[in-house]
């Protein structure tokens, strides 16, 4: 069971973009995410007139490693990590490890 995933809000810990809060938009591998706002590069871009796109100077938002995020708690209003409790009926589910409530996602 991941512990983010896609739609959570994250705060970045650690790397030029410490402190900044963001959305995952999408799980590149196991072990990395793409966040939106952060982690954002220059690419520059050749003109393919087969796709119809113009060349230039494009801002790409590339993936982050998944250890250098955490989970934003808006209860508390700062980052938390993510604990995973197993219900009565069997189901997993991720809770915050601070104060023990359930993550809606």
């Amino acid at each position: 069971m991941n512990k983010i995933r896609k739609g959570d809000e994250v705060i970045v810990l650690t790397g030029r973009d410490k402190g900044k809060r963001g959305t995952v938009s999408q799980r590149v591998d196991v072990d990395h995410i793409v966040v939106d706002g952060v982690n954002v590069v220059k690419k520059h871009v050749k003109p393919n007139p087969l796709k119809g796109t113009t060349g230039g100077v494009v801002d790409k938002t590339m993936p982050i490693h998944q250890s250098n995020v955490a989970i934003f708690n808006a209860a508390s209003g700062k980052a938390d990590r993510v604990g995973i409790k197993l219900l009565a009926d069997g189901k997993k589910v991720r809770v915050y490890k601070s104060t023990g409530e359930e993550i809606k996602a």
